[in-house]
């Protein structure tokens, strides 16, 4: 994606006052305005367009963005290559279980191709076929399962994921919130039943010293 300086033009210098000039006289510096060059924001806003995307929804274990880019690139040329991580949660059971770190996976992913119709074209080609490659390759009986995302950019992945995020975020907040609500009510039940044994242990005391 282009810079923010490929779009917006130089901005305009700020006029210095004259040394001799009273306070009165001097002029006040100019607002800084930012100037859109229209012709490449043009040519950008038509580059954008140009591109699709390539929806995968099975990454297959220990494969990472680098290698998904690397086997797509050979249809296509890629620009962009975005993968969900697996849950932290899923990750740290399966350390467990494996007794070693795995690595992390990956469940989902979006791909982003500089022209549409190679997008297009690569996702009917590949879905539902064997990725191939070496017989010593790991992904080697893996299947292709991917889609071409009609009308569909990259600024909606990133609001969507932006929005996930938020989402996940939102309920850490309240997980722990629980947590907290849970945990001071367990503290308030043993506080409760230390101090109904320690009543029961003085009117044991007063009940044995009245017997005697």
């Amino acid at each position: 994606m282009a810079d923010e300086d490929d779009i917006l033009g130089n901005e305009d210098p700020i006029p210095l006052p004259d040394d001799d000039a009273s306070p009165a006289s001097k002029p006040e510096p100019k607002k800084i305005k930012k100037v859109i060059n229209k012709k490449k924001l043009k040519r950008i806003t038509e580059d954008m367009n140009r591109r699709g995307i390539i929806y995968i929804s099975r990454i297959p274990p220990h494969m990472k963005p680098m290698k998904l880019k690397h086997l797509l690139s050979q249809y296509g040329e890629v620009e962009r290559v975005y993968c969900a991580p697996e849950d932290s949660r899923l990750r740290m059971q399966r350390k467990r279980e494996k007794g070693s770190n795995t690595g992390k996976n990956f469940t989902e992913g979006w791909v982003e191709f500089l022209d549409k119709n190679q997008a297009r074209d690569v996702a009917e080609r590949l879905n539902g076929n064997p990725i191939g490659g070496r017989k010593r390759n790991a992904f080697y009986y893996d299947l292709w399962c991917m889609k071409y995302l009609k009308g569909f950019k990259w600024d909606h992945l990133t609001e969507e994921v932006n929005y996930q995020k938020a989402v996940r975020e939102q309920k850490l907040v309240v997980e722990i919130a629980n947590a907290k609500r849970e945990r001071d009510f367990y503290l308030q039940k043993v506080d409760q039943a230390k101090a109904n044994a320690a009543i029961n242990d003085r009117r044991a005391a007063k009940a044995k010293k009245e017997d005697k």
